[in-house]
């Protein structure tokens, strides 16, 4: 296990270069630059560059700013002035992770309940009460899903606190918005395997065993069937945890949603690199966390692995 865990931080290490590398690239290769505006004489444009690096070959530029890194620092947004982009990551990823965390929470145990119950009622109704519901959140846009939760409980019942984030009662709107398309994503996915499992010859045998349904269902069908749901978990987890956009927006969340879009429209070069390997961190410790996973939930795997 130790070897295996060795090669994966050595291939999590490369595809964050790689990354790095790719965003660098192609952020400079937007047309225009961070610094076009009509009230910016030609003399002070070339002085704010200056200041910034900006008129040094490319390959300098790369090259400082892998060693800026290597020592924590992400440098300062070009956009929000006096605030670095680890101050910004700082300030807002609590707001996104806590909302995140809710929303995958509501995610998964909801969506593997709805699996299951699905897949062991099949052709039922309880079975096409849960597809609806899949199909309804994997197909409508999350933005419509909140909005909708905001008017009907928000504003016709008056439940439920339609923006801000001041208190629980505040996060559970956000927290099933994002989560209504995990959630349907989750249950279909557990609904298939669950259906793909039950015919396997280890069912049948602890059928044969006389083991009760419920520990059939428990002890077999459902830690067999549970692994693909893992599977997909990995880089969900860490887009919810990133936070969303369009919700933080609805909901006028502060997170790093608002940011990240800023600094694409307004070219911040340093906030989009910041965010993107921020993201691509978490997304390699979630998708290792997966991997680690597997040995725990199936023997099999982890002698395979060592």
């Amino acid at each position: 296990m130790a070897k295996y865990l060795l090669r994966r931080l050595f291939i999590s290490m490369l595809t964050i270069l790689v990354l790095i590398t790719a965003v660098w690239i192609l952020v400079r290769l937007l047309p225009g630059d961070p610094f076009t505006s009509d009230k910016l004489s030609p003399e002070i444009k070339e002085n704010i560059m200056r200041y910034y690096g900006f008129d040094k070959p490319l390959i300098t530029q790369y090259i400082t700013y892998l060693k800026n890194l290597l020592r924590g620092d992400l440098g300062y947004s070009l956009n929000y002035k006096n605030l670095t982009v680890t101050r910004i990551l700082k300030d807002s990823f609590p707001y996104s992770a806590d909302l995140g965390v809710r929303a995958l929470l509501f995610a998964v145990l909801t969506g593997l309940f709805l699996g299951i119950v699905a897949a062991l009622n099949r052709s039922r109704f309880l079975d096409y009460f849960c597809i609806i519901i899949a199909i309804i959140g994997c197909s409508v846009p999350d933005f419509i899903i909140g909005s909708l939760l905001q008017y009907v409980f928000g504003v016709k019942l008056k439940l439920l606190p339609v923006a801000q984030w001041q208190g629980f009662k505040y996060t559970i709107l956000p927290s099933v918005a994002l989560g209504f398309y995990t959630l349907a994503y989750v249950s279909r996915v557990m609904r298939a395997s669950m259906l793909e499992v039950v015919n396997q010859d280890y069912i049948k045998t602890a059928n044969s065993k006389g083991l009760s349904q419920i520990q059939v269902i428990f002890g077999h069908q459902i830690r067999n069937a549970i692994l693909p749901v893992i599977t997909v978990l990995g880089p969900i987890i860490a887009a919810i945890l990133t936070g969303t956009f369009v919700i933080e927006s609805i909901y006028t969340i502060p997170g790093m949603g608002k940011y990240y879009v800023s600094g694409v429209q307004t070219l911040d070069y340093t906030l989009i690199l910041g965010s993107t390997i921020f993201y691509g961190v978490l997304l390699v410790i979630a998708n290792t966390v997966v991997d680690i996973a597997y040995g725990i939930i199936d023997p099999r795997i982890r002698v395979y692995k060592k």
